[in-house]
Formats: C-alpha cells, structure tokens, sequence
C-alpha cells in the first residue's frame, strides 16, 4: 500500500467533524487532503416507496454499505481511484452520477459510526472523536436539516426522539473508547485542533513527505 494517512474522524450528529474535517483541510492544505464523508455510503433504497424510506432508521449502523466503504479506502490506500456514491437525502436515493475520487496524501474519513465496524476501524491511522453537548448537537441539526434538506421542525424532532438520540447512545458514544484523541466542542477547540495538526505533520514526515 501507499503511504498516504488515513485520518477518521467521528462524532454525534451536530457534533461539529464537518468543521473539525475542514479545519485540517485548511492546515493541512487542500491539495495534500481527501475528505470522505460516511453519509455518501447509506445503502440504496430506491426499490422502496419514499413513505417507506422515510421510515428507515439511517443512525443504525445496517443503513451504511460499510462493505463498499472499506473496499473504496483499500482502493484509496492502494492508489487506485473511486467512483464514489452521491446520496440524495431529499429522496432518501442515491444519484445516478457519482464522484471520482483519487489516492492523496492525506485522506479524512468523516461519519457518526466510522469506529463502529472494526474493519474499518483497524485501517485508521488516527482516530478522532468530536465530543459535543447533545442540545448543542440537536439544535445544530435542525438548523442544517432546515436549511438544507428542507425538512419540517416536526419531522427532524421525530426523528431525533425515535431514531437519533437513542442509536447515540446505543452505538455513536460507545465508540469513544476507540479514539486516540477527543475533542471537546468540535472545530473551536482550537488548543486540540493544533494538536491533532502537529501529530498529521509528524506522520507525513516519518512517511516522507
């Protein structure tokens, strides 16, 4: 395999990876970093009537094709490009176009359940939890499913009651065992980011770059 650093970053939905993924990106600097984002892998369910997908629970770990996801990094990690999934989380279907992806330096992973399946965990060669106060998170959500996704408040509080909040609990939080590092309250932590920043630049120096 090549020498390119896998980098996962994981963290309750609203947690802030986006930014702590971003932030990297930033120091890092763009050309040397890929950011994959788990939310391209839920499975497809286009066989489905859209009342049916609407009811699917997409925080149990089963709603992600982790299979494809771990082939698609092995892929990466061994310098061949990917046609990577473009999911559509107003139809709840993935798009028929898809994104190529090609091996870089480094490559950011970021997801709620990336720590959860241990293929992919064992892969990872820094592992990061965003560790974030759950009304932080909630309101963080809404605001994006809102603005973005064009959900109703009532819907997105459903959704958190029924689906979110427990599988957190349940699969997310639990995962906080596996991180080397936590960061508390995501991309303005930045004491934490600085440090996470100096760990990559000395792994890309002992790789060679």
């Amino acid at each position: 395999m090549k020498s390119i650093i896998l980098l996962g970053i994981t963290g309750g939905s609203g947690s802030g990876k986006t930014m702590v993924s971003n932030r990297i990106n930033q120091e890092i600097g763009s050309e040397k970093v890929t950011i994959i984002q788990q939310d391209s892998y839920y499975k497809e369910l286009s066989h489905l009537s859209f009342e049916e997908r609407k009811r699917q629970n997409f925080d149990h770990p089963d709603a992600f094709d982790s299979k494809l996801l771990f082939d698609h990094l092995i892929d990466l990690l061994s310098g061949r490009d990917i046609e990577m999934p473009l999911y559509d989380f107003k139809t709840h279907t993935r798009k028929k176009e898809t994104m190529r992806i090609s091996d870089n330096v480094v490559i950011v992973l970021e997801g709620i359940l990336i720590l959860h399946y241990p293929e992919i965990r064992n892969i990872l060669d820094i592992k990061v939890y965003v560790d974030t106060d759950d009304d932080i998170r909630l309101i963080r959500r809404i605001r994006r499913d809102v603005e973005e996704r064009g959900r109703s408040l009532k819907s997105i509080l459903e959704q958190y009651e029924t689906s979110v909040r427990p599988m957190h609990l349940q699969f997310v939080e639990p995962t906080k065992r596996y991180a080397d590092i936590i960061i508390p309250e995501g991309g303005f932590n930045l004491v934490a980011i600085d440090l996470l920043k100096t760990k990559i630049k000395a792994l890309l120096k002992e790789h060679g770059h």
